[in-house]
Formats: C-alpha cells, structure tokens, sequence
C-alpha cells in the first residue's frame, strides 16, 4: 500500500524533479494546475518516490504530465521552493532537482496535475508567467529566454 506525504504542511521536506526538454530551438514547459505553482509555467516534473532514482522519476513524471517520452541525463540545477502562510507556517517545502533530457518521441499534451503542456520558444517567454527558478535555469545554464 503505497502512502502519500503531505503536500501541505508535510513534516519534512519533499523531493522533486523535473526535466528540461528541448526538441530543436523549444524547450517543454507545462501549466502548473495544483498549488504552490497553480497558474504558472515551469519545467515538467513531479515528485520523488521511494525507491525512484532521479532518473527514473523525470521520465516517469514527464511522461505523466505531458505524454512526451525522453531520456533523463545528468542534474543541471537545484534549488528549494518553500511556501510559508501568513502566520509563518512552512505548507509546502520541496528541494527540486532539474536534469537535462533527451527529447525521444510524442506530442505534448496535458496530464496528471498540468493544465496544458507545450513547446516554447525562447521569444515567447517574456509573455508568459514563468516560473523564476525556472527562467533563470533555461537563461543562465542554457542561454534560453
């Protein structure tokens, strides 16, 4: 049976990964649809499960969240994403982990907990509401945006 940590107020922090997934001059970004990045465009990725390496879990969660099939390479970036409430209160704490990706095959389409998934271009985005850690990964590591 398997068991869930808290997404809010969890007792430690969670683990994420996410991939970065570029297919000629694109890179793959999904809307975010759940809290704490609900609305918001960000690199395609999920949570960490138990027994999971980092690889294993960027395919997985790309595939979930928007049918596109790759092949996980090595970290590229990490960074923490911790929400407090208004009193102070942590309601959600990830340490998320970005790895490059191999672009192997599909078309992006919508999954899992993302509103739309879709191939960016880098003049495209100024006009979206991207996630900043996302920005600044795709700017300063792959001169992207």
């Amino acid at each position: 049976m398997e068991t869930r940590p808290n997404r809010t107020y969890p007792d430690q922090p969670q683990v994420g990964v996410g991939a970065v997934v570029f297919k000629e001059d694109r890179v793959l970004l999904v809307l975010r649809g759940r809290p704490p990045a609900e609305g918001v465009w960000a690199i395609p990725g999920g949570r960490l499960k138990l027994g999971e390496t980092l690889k294993e879990a960027a395919e997985r969660e790309v595939e979930e969240e928007t049918g596109i099939v790759i092949r996980a390479g090595e970290p590229v970036f990490a960074f923490d994403a911790i929400v407090r409430d208004p009193d102070g209160g942590v309601q959600y704490h990830y340490v998320i982990v970005d790895l490059s990706a191999e672009y192997l095959g599909g078309e992006p389409l919508a999954g899992d907990d993302a509103l739309s998934a879709r191939w960016v271009c880098a003049a495209e985005m100024a006009s979206l509401d991207v996630n900043p850690a996302t920005r600044n990964l795709l700017k300063t590591r792959f001169n992207f945006g």
